[in-house]
């Protein structure tokens, strides 16, 4: 079926194109997600067509109603649970102006979701990881930085290959981070990681860089900005030189950052913090998978586990 806006009308096409300008102009959301509530809201409304009625029209039975037809339609609960948080979104900004006097997402509730533990390392994993860089080779200096700075810091693998020169302080031990949203943290990292970074830059990086110019920390072998698909395949072969046959993803470190930090004693809010969660909830999840391994450290070790 087309996903054109032109199967809806124009007044609900233009109430969608507000409410994308609007999380552009104060949210500062990425174009994935505008799309992606654009495309939710252009389907609410071409279903709602042919039910006779338009956004603003919406009440809480219409909404049920919708819910029901995608059910049937064997949605996942996931992309229903996104769908509601794009119309409860979409449904407050309505109020904000004025076009509606009533929330028809009030009474909805969201779909309950199975969410799957990421996975990790145990902190022996890493420090197999982290051993395998080959320290004579500018490429495994450069890895070995890399790799300590991702697990000092828990930063995702986008903050990770944009670093610049101008977000790092060797001095005080920090970096400045720009995350999802373009939003700003300050996320500190330790001396391993630091001793990792200074020895990079003064034994790998101007070998990598050449005569080239280039502002960012990290540089492939041709010089420039690492790219996302250069460092999985650097983690991964990494990760087979160290003898380590677990699922690895490129934000395994991360998870790894962020499970040990509470395995030693770390507060959720911190952690939210250094992560760049805006949500708690989201950094919640790194609580079941610590219990999931304090279990499996019991039932390994105790007398009668």
């Amino acid at each position: 079926m087309s996903q054109s806006p032109n199967d809806i009308s124009v007044q609900d096409q233009e109430q969608i194109a507000s409410f994308a300008d609007s999380l552009w102009m104060h949210d500062g959301l990425s174009q994935h997600t505008l799309d992606s509530y654009r495309t939710d809201l252009t389907l609410f409304a071409r279903w709602l067509k042919e039910q006779n009625l338009n956004l603003l029209e919406v009440n809480g039975e219409a909404l049920q109603d919708y819910f029901s037809f995608r059910y049937d339609k064997k949605y996942s609960s996931r992309s229903t649970a996104r769908l509601l948080s794009c119309l409860r979104r979409f449904y407050g900004y309505l109020l904000e102006q004025n076009l509606m006097t009533t929330d028809p997402t009030a009474k909805i509730a969201a779909p309950k979701l199975g969410k799957p533990l990421p996975h990790t390392l145990s902190e022996s994993d890493v420090e197999k990881l982290l051993a395998a860089p080959d320290q004579e080779d500018e490429l495994g200096i450069r890895d070995l930085a890399m790799l300590e700075l991702m697990y000092a810091s828990g930063l995702r693998v986008s903050e990770l290959i944009n670093l610049e020169f101008s977000q790092l302080s060797l001095v005080q031990g920090v970096l400045r981070v720009v995350g999802k949203g373009s939003k700003e943290r300050l996320v500190p990292f330790g001396e391993a990681a630091m001793a990792a970074i200074e020895n990079y830059l003064k034994k790998s990086r101007s070998l990598l860089l050449g005569s080239k110019v280039c502002d960012s920390l990290f540089l492939s072998k041709r010089g420039q900005k690492m790219t996302r698909q250069t460092f999985w395949y650097r983690i991964k072969h990494h990760a087979q030189q160290a003898g380590i046959t677990k699922h690895l993803s490129p934000h395994t470190l991360r998870h790894a950052f962020a499970t040990h930090l509470l395995a030693h004693g770390a507060d959720l809010r911190t952690l939210q913090l250094l992560l760049g969660h805006s949500d708690l909830s989201t950094t919640q999840i790194y609580t079941h998978i610590a219990k999931e391994r304090l279990k499996t450290i019991h039932g390994q070790h105790h007398p009668r586990g």
